[in-house]
């Protein structure tokens, strides 16, 4: 889908007009269109860095995070291309450190589409075609590619052979694309979805993956055994685990003693350990122990589990409020927000919600229901959301708003004065757009 894109360089918005004009709001599956793009663009997917590929349900935009943050702690340059982005389109591509610039992303663009009007691209295609480009036309040290839907179709695995990669936390989503019936595809949801993800691992590449039911770790591993792949399951391999305030990590090689993450949420340190492990698997970019202790307090990951600093939206609640934005948006978000806030908030919080449509409207509700005080529904800004009616029946009173800034007048706070606004990514880059927290 076109993600609403917006940019405030006319020459920018201009292209992206003509992007949404030729893919409005398709999601498609397949490498066939990208494959026929790149190709008329002289193939940058085979003039990349090193790259690393992850995918998975959730974690993977935080793994990519850490691998950024471990590479440039050595003193390295690396590529990223991440989606969606939150407040502007240039924060998928990240060049050599800094965000894509107005001008060169414009260029791109327009040769992108220029090239392949005939083949009308969706809007992740083209867009992934523009990284790939920008990638290949600046000196990097490594690329960090995020798998946008799936892994197996998803126009990212056009990269022929990357150093290493990774599937993060698997769980159910975007279930209208990845579970539809196909021949020769598993049936059970949960296998299909693993081994759709599992459809990244290439040849004579490492595959490091996390803990998963056994089924879903069998659809994975014979993938990887059918294509060659050399295949790292956590728990088997390589494992980490928290204790003495400490990440332990340890395979093959040795153990590594690490400070825990300063991204928030107890899940951030699985995210950081599969980075690590995609870094200690692989042979072309080298990585020493001090500089994956400094990716912990180095990674950053806007809009999950983000801490909104003074700012005008803030300021519509008392001074000594704490007020959380995070863009998760299924069961497995959902559970995670729970388990961060049965650990941190002594008392209750106000959950401040919109969702889109097509998700399920109980994953963010459902897990929290105990530590609500009260819930406050809201549209998410140019989407179809969930209205109030949709919503599952919580343990706590249930209104509806219009806009975010009147959700936050109208709370009266109780003690602990925690306001959490969730549900959606694109909802979370209003809320740091609105605060002028804007990414760089």
């Amino acid at each position: 889908m076109a993600d609403g894109a917006k940019s405030d360089h006319p020459g920018v918005q201009a292209q992206l007009d003509r992007l949404e004009m030729l893919s409005p709001g398709r999601d498609i599956l397949g490498l066939d269109r990208i494959r026929e793009v790149l190709r008329r663009l002289d193939n940058p997917q085979d003039k990349l860095p090193p790259v690393f590929h992850v995918a998975g349900t959730n974690g993977k935009g935080s793994t990519c995070a850490f691998l950024r943050a471990a590479i440039e702690a050595e003193g390295l340059k690396a590529h990223v291309y991440t989606s969606p982005h939150l407040v502007r389109f240039n924060e998928r591509i990240r060049l050599a450190g800094k965000l894509i610039e107005d001008d060169y992303l414009a260029k791109l663009l327009a040769r992108v589409l220029d090239s392949s009007v005939d083949i009308n691209p969706s809007f992740f295609e083209a867009t992934t075609a523009v990284a790939l480009l920008a990638f290949a036309e600046t000196p990097a040290d490594a690329c960090i590619l995020e798998v946008g839907l799936g892994g197996r179709l998803d126009a990212t695995n056009i990269v022929p052979r990357p150093a290493a990669t990774g599937i993060a936390e698997l769980g159910i989503d975007h279930e209208a694309f990845l579970l539809s019936p196909e021949e020769g595809t598993p049936a059970d949801p949960m296998i299909r979805i693993a081994w759709e993800k599992a459809g990244i691992a290439k040849k004579n590449v490492s595959l490091l993956t996390q803990k998963y039911a056994a089924d879903m770790l069998h659809a994975i591993a014979d993938h990887a055994a059918d294509i060659g792949a050399q295949h790292f399951p956590r728990g088997e391999e390589w494992d980490a685990a928290i204790y003495e305030g400490q990440l332990h990590y340890k395979d093959a090689t040795g153990k590594l003693n690490l400070p825990l993450p300063s991204l928030v949420g107890g899940h951030q340190a699985d995210n950081a350990a599969l980075a690590i492990a995609m870094l200690r698997h692989q042979d072309t970019v080298t990585i020493s122990d001090a500089a994956l202790k400094a990716a912990m307090g180095w990674a950053q990951w806007p809009g999950r589990m983000h801490f909104l600093i003074a700012g005008s939206l803030t300021h519509l609640l008392p001074g000594d409020a704490e007020v959380w934005v995070d863009g998760g948006h299924n069961v497995s978000a959902g559970l995670a927000l729970a388990k961060h806030f049965a650990d941190y908030a002594a008392g209750s919080i106000d959950l401040v919600i919109g969702m889109l449509s097509n998700k399920d409207a109980a994953a963010i509700i459902t897990p929290l229901h105990e530590k609500l005080a009260s819930v406050t529904v809201i549209p998410v800004p140019g989407h179809d959301s969930h209205t109030i009616a949709d919503y599952p029946a919580a343990d706590a009173p249930m209104t509806a708003a219009a806009d975010i800034s009147t959700a936050l007048r109208a709370l009266t706070l109780g003690p602990g004065k925690t306001v959490l606004i969730a549900g959606s990514l694109y909802l979370a880059g209003e809320i740091l757009k609105l605060n002028e927290q804007v990414p760089d």
